[in-house]
């Protein structure tokens, strides 16, 4: 799985001119979903998200986890991120995961981190979602779990 972070002093996704999820200070991860990929890794990667040190201490150094600053956590599904995009001038989807695996993995990454963790907003599968951010730094960090 793949999680492309941005650290950010806020974010939201809209669906239709809806709001569906909004934070302030924390994180906004856009997930992929790759074959292969399951409970294990989505687990992980949500670890990762919770515990990843990309926030100031008192000397600015980024020592502190989202779970130290109790931040947000937005979550929203991006199956681009595993495109392929070595050759050409169009990315290839071979490489990301069928939508019924996205989805299920998403949507499983969803409820555990609701489940675990107080502050937390998501986008929706499938949907033509607009997302806005205000990046933090900027802080924009790729991490891939396997």
């Amino acid at each position: 799985m793949i999680g492309l972070l941005q650290r950010v002093s806020e974010a939201w996704v809209d669906i239709n001119g809806e709001r569906v999820g909004a934070i302030e200070t924390g994180l906004m991860v856009l997930v992929g979903v790759e074959p292969g990929d399951g409970e294990a890794q989505m687990r992980r990667l949500l670890e990762r998200l919770l515990n990843y040190r990309v926030f100031p201490d008192d000397q600015g150094r980024m020592n502190l986890s989202l779970r130290d600053i109790q931040g947000g956590l937005l979550l929203v599904p991006q199956f681009t991120l595993a495109a392929d995009t070595r050759k050409g001038n169009r990315p290839g989807f071979s490489t990301a995961a069928p939508p019924e695996l996205g989805q299920r993995l998403f949507e499983a990454m969803v409820s555990e981190a609701q489940a675990t963790y107080p502050t937390v907003g998501s986008g929706v599968f499938g949907a033509d979602m607009q997302v806005g951010l205000v990046n933090d730094g900027p802080v924009t960090l790729w991490l891939h779990v396997h």
